[in-house]
């Protein structure tokens, strides 16, 4: 399967240098002026991220709380994370139980911050068809990874760019466009993995990670799912949950393993050696890459 390459968009201000100190001062400030002009969005991770960055492009300013390669099940917000959500105009965050919640980090910074549900924040998986956990079927029992779907994706990117309109309208026109561009990258990707996926024998047809946030994706793309442990919690990589997954991988014939960037990589390891199945690569679950890599 291609892996979807990450949309960067850079601007370049090429200023005119008069000689005077007047001139780069005005230079400034214009530069100033412009930024203000723009509205203030916060993204509670990378995927919100890089998401609302292919609609909005550079006509906001965007603060990810969560950086790139940290999980965003459990984060300490720091000072900056704090100052940026109280000046936000809009806010996105992912929902369904993964950064909010009665206790949770997120919960926290909004009550905090005297932001108003829906107004000043909204859930971008809104409309999302959502998977519980392995005999669970309540509140606070959702499986949070809806983005794993690409068809969740596109319902994530129309939610941002609804929301950009609604607090930033006369840049509705660029939001349209920008949209209507992902989503075209989005639907052709999600058309070539099934076509890819489709080809793979059933008998080694599973996907084998640390954390069970596959379930999404299973569910999309045929694809049935093994791990360590079922989602990040204080018990991860425990002796019982290695020795489970080993015997399952024994009595299969799938061909290598997947360990994700935003976790500790030393149960997936244990596993490799106790099944002597190879590691096949580093996948993103909570987070994007780094820029420059794959």
């Amino acid at each position: 399967m291609n892996r979807m390459k990450k949309l960067f968009v850079a601007a370049l201000v090429v200023l005119g240098i008069a000689g005077c100190a007047t001139s780069k001062d005005t230079s400034k400030d214009n530069s100033s002026k412009a930024n203000t002009e723009k509205i203030n969005v916060v993204t509670t991770n990378s995927i919100i991220y890089d998401m609302t960055k292919n609609i909005a492009g550079d006509l906001v300013n965007l603060h990810s709380i969560v950086p790139v390669g940290q999980d965003p099940h459990e984060y300490e917000p720091l000072p900056e994370d704090v100052q940026k959500v109280q000046k936000a105009d809009l806010i996105f965050y992912n929902g369904i139980n993964l950064e909010n919640g009665g206790d949770a980090w997120f919960t926290k910074m909004v009550n905090n911050a005297k932001k108003e549900a829906n107004k000043d924040y909204f859930a971008v998986s809104d409309g999302v068809e959502v998977i519980y956990l392995e005999g669970q079927n309540e509140a606070g029992k959702e499986d949070p990874h809806a983005w794993l779907n690409i068809e969740n994706g596109v319902i994530y990117a129309k939610n941002i760019a609804k929301q950009l309109i609604a607090k930033d309208p006369k840049n509705k026109e660029t939001y349209e466009k920008n949209l209507a561009a992902y989503v075209e990258k989005l639907e052709a990707l999600d058309k070539d993995a099934k076509q890819r996926i489709a080809k793979i024998p059933e008998e080694k047809r599973l996907i084998v990670t640390s954390e069970g946030c596959f379930k999404y994706f299973s569910k999309a793309y045929d694809i049935p799912s093994a791990y360590i442990w079922e989602i990040n919690t204080e018990e991860e990589g425990t002796p019982e949950q290695i020795t489970k997954l080993v015997r399952q991988l024994r009595a299969s014939k799938v061909p290598s393993l997947f360990v994700e960037s935003s976790v500790d990589e030393r149960p997936m390891k244990t596993v490799s050696q106790e099944t002597g199945l190879p590691i096949f690569s580093t996948i993103f679950t909570d987070s994007i890459a780094e820029a420059g890599k794959d």
